[in-house]
């Protein structure tokens, strides 16, 4: 009973740090997504374009970008980029390399579900008088984000997770704050409290994403 009390206050002297570290997270996490998903939609588009330059350009970005590992592109911009005086600060530069990663992961998975709908749909709009710009925006787009729901909702699970790998450039995220709190104390408690935290965080959204592929259940 005693050392379930002690866990229980070390636990509470620690939920500060902790909430601070959240904060970190959940601002990288929220601002990455509002950035890379708009940024996905377009590279898709550009993908799916009939410009050549314009495809092949954003066809070897999202190769370039899906081919090399988070952790050295968040590098690259923290320490690479000042050596061509390109500077950003700690959280921006955390920000502006995941906006870009999950921008190229999202751009094939917009492209999937552009792709995937059938092309008479496109014909049949097209005999009735509707525009380009309204068949793909009314018609086209909101069946395609139905279908690309369950695999944006992995990534949107597995960024959260991710924005771990900002420790690599000091920011105090998460698993730092916990890390820290590790070696302070010789303890794996911290660890734990973190562990759980994580979970939380992904029950949270696993739940809103299930939630929103219901909502969009009258596509089928």
């Amino acid at each position: 009973m005693d050392m379930i009390n002690n866990i229980f206050e070390y636990t509470l002297l620690l939920m500060p740090q902790v909430l601070e570290g959240l904060e970190i997270t959940l601002k990288l996490f929220a601002l990455t997504l509002i950035f890379s998903i708009p940024l996905g939609i377009l590279l898709a588009l550009g993908r799916l374009s009939r410009f050549k330059l314009v495809k092949a350009l954003t066809s070897l970005y999202i190769v370039v970008i899906r081919g090399t590992p988070l952790l050295l592109q968040i590098v690259f911009v923290f320490f690479g980029l000042p050596l061509i005086g390109i500077t950003f600060d700690r959280f921006p530069a955390a920000l502006f390399a995941f906006s870009l990663n999950y921008g190229a992961y999202f751009a094939e998975i917009f492209r999937a579900g552009i792709t995937s709908i059938d092309k008479g749909q496109y014909e049949g709009a097209e005999v009735l008088g509707i525009s380009g710009r309204e068949t793909f925006f009314h018609i086209i787009f909101p069946q395609a984000l139905k279908r690309v729901l369950p695999p944006v909702g992995n990534e949107v699970v597995t960024l959260i997770k991710d924005t771990a790998l900002v420790y690599i450039i000091g920011l105090d995220e998460l698993l730092k704050v916990g890390k820290i709190a590790c070696n302070r104390d010789s303890s794996l408690i911290p660890l734990i409290i973190i562990a759980i935290v994580y979970l939380i965080l992904t029950a949270i959204l696993s739940k809103i994403m299930t939630v929103i592929e219901k909502k969009y259940d009258y596509y089928q």
